[in-house]
């Protein structure tokens, strides 16, 4: 079994890099949105610092949003998630590794890349390092539950809107908690509740999630 959720993984990842586009897509849009945005509000450093925290995780939100409706549409369209209905691994487990090289190829990159913003928006090195802490333990929780939005909308029109209306307020708990891990910092407070709630929800996400996932692709192919 571990062989072939490795294999999978392995497909997409190649996959991935023969169409390093869609990457670059992701990380362009979370830099130009972030880099963007002191141009509209202004250049006061400690303003921006202010709204720094919401600022980095709307823009991640948003950035992993945006490449949700291809995790299963290429597979859909080609007959591959067919196939996986009639292997003997569980649909689940085979969802979350889909999911897992999803996270690879969008939300890590954006964990990597965000200190260089957070440092454009004038956030301390202690901030920085709380600021990357909640992103790696939130990007997955956006993977994942994005993962279940995908699947409820795959073969129809508008597949991204729709993905939006499905998962943005499902969305608002790690984005409250992220930005909110950051701005105790700020304020000489103690992140560990919000970091403690996120490994929660990060826990509880990798294991509900694969299976509404599942439940949900086996309904659209139906």
């Amino acid at each position: 079994m571990f062989r072939s959720l490795f294999a999978l993984l392995r497909r997409d990842l190649t996959l991935a890099l023969r169409r390093p586009q869609d990457a670059l897509t992701v990380v362009g849009f979370f830099v130009v949105v972030v880099a963007l945005f002191p141009l509209g509000i202004g250049p006061d450093p400690e303003f921006l610092r202010s709204l720094a925290p919401g600022v980095l995780w709307v823009a991640a939100l948003l950035a992993v949003m945006l490449s949700l409706e291809r995790l299963f549409s290429d597979d859909y369209r080609d007959g591959t998630l067919e196939q996986m209905l009639l292997v003997p691994e569980p649909l689940g487990l085979l969802v979350l590794t889909k999911t897992f090289a999803h996270w690879l190829i969008t939300g890590l990159p954006l964990v990597l890349i965000s200190p260089l913003l957070a440092v454009q928006l004038n956030l301390r090195a202690d901030e920085i390092v709380m600021l990357m802490l909640a992103l790696l333990l939130g990007t997955p929780i956006l993977s994942l539950i994005g993962s279940i939005g995908a699947a409820l909308t795959l073969g129809l029109r508008g597949g991204g809107v729709l993905i939006a209306l499905l998962i943005l307020p499902l969305y608002a708990p790690p984005l409250i908690l992220g930005a909110g891990a950051v701005d105790a910092v700020m304020h000489g407070a103690s992140a560990q509740a919000h970091l403690s709630l996120l490994g929660a929800m990060m826990v509880f996400a990798l294991f509900a999630t694969p299976w509404a996932t599942a439940a949900a692709v086996r309904i659209m192919l139906d």
